[in-house]
């Protein structure tokens, strides 16, 4: 029970990331069959490997702990605001590609708490979509 409640992050991401799965559209997963087909493995590979970092630097150290060492830097600070900057933005190509708030809404929660491991799991899902959008 210990290790759930230290890891309870971790078991909401990937219950996320199941039910994200679960409920994609019709792009298929890991293959492309729009333009630029080798962006979406390398988004993948992307995605795998900033996760894989992100449990290893988990398993090292605190984030909470981290987090309240570092916060009364101002650069780390500016750092989280220019993140959550990019965040609203990719969240705005989210409604842009679905086209629906619900949707948004939906990501949003994982977006705010994950930031970068949510917009990779939704680009790498969605590769072909949002592609399509600026490719006629």
């Amino acid at each position: 029970m210990k290790t759930l409640k230290k890891n309870f992050l971790w078991v909401f991401y990937f219950g996320f990331v199941v039910l994200a799965v679960v409920y994609r559209g019709d792009e298929h997963l890991f293959i492309s069959n729009g333009a630029y087909p080798l962006g979406k493995p390398f988004t993948w590979l992307m995605y795998f490997a900033f996760l894989g970092y992100s449990l290893y630097c988990s398993s090292k150290e605190s984030f909470f702990k981290s987090l309240k060492r570092i916060y009364p830097y101002l650069w780390a600070r500016q750092i989280g605001t220019d993140l959550y900057i990019g965040l609203v933005f990719s969240s705005f190509l989210i409604y842009l590609n679905e086209g629906s708030v619900l949707v948004l809404l939906l990501w949003l929660v994982p977006i705010l708490v994950y930031a970068n491991l949510a917009i990779l799991l939704y680009i790498a899902m969605n590769y072909d979509s949002i592609v399509a959008h600026f490719v006629g």
